[in-house]
């Protein structure tokens, strides 16, 4: 009797971890390790292009998880830059695009909260998902912030 109360009591578990299974996707995240990394292959990228600039690192909730501000940048930038990460990282999709779409006249979207549609905010993405974002403000042109941010963005594999 022993027995059978431990085959049904096994095939419970084991239908509840099935159950469990499907009711819970596996998800990348970004580390502090891996923020940390984005962020030196910003300034890396900048002083190479003799820029300034502040780079935020958010997950994919928009959390900031580090910032740095290159010597110089002006002191707007920090928060700049967390609006630009935290944008891309909560739409799923790079800034400029935003920046792009009010500039053709979509101009309610300015009235969002939480909301910094300009160039410089990119998805960082692993294995086709979302796992942060990252946001640069105060290099030379919004085009080079986005080109950091890229480069930063690149440097998760």
């Amino acid at each position: 009797m022993k027995t059978s109360h431990i085959a049904v009591l096994a095939l419970f578990a084991y239908t509840a971890a099935a159950l469990a299974a499907e009711q819970v996707a596996s998800k990348k995240v970004l580390t502090l390790e891996g923020a940390r990394r984005v962020i030196a292959a910003v300034v890396a990228e900048a002083r190479q292009a003799s820029s300034g600039g502040t780079i935020a690192v958010v997950d994919d909730g928009g959390n900031l998880m580090a910032l740095e501000r290159i010597d110089g940048t002006f002191a707007a930038g920090a928060n700049i830059s967390i609006g630009k990460a935290r944008t891309a990282a909560i739409f799923q999709r790079p800034t400029k695009f935003f920046e792009d779409t009010i500039g053709k006249g979509r101009t309610a979207m300015v009235a969002l909260n939480d909301f910094a549609p300009l160039q410089g905010g990119v998805p960082i993405m692993v294995d086709g998902q979302i796992v942060g974002a990252v946001g640069v403000s105060g290099a030379t042109s919004a085009q080079e912030d986005e080109a950091l941010a890229l480069a930063g963005a690149a440097a998760i594999h």
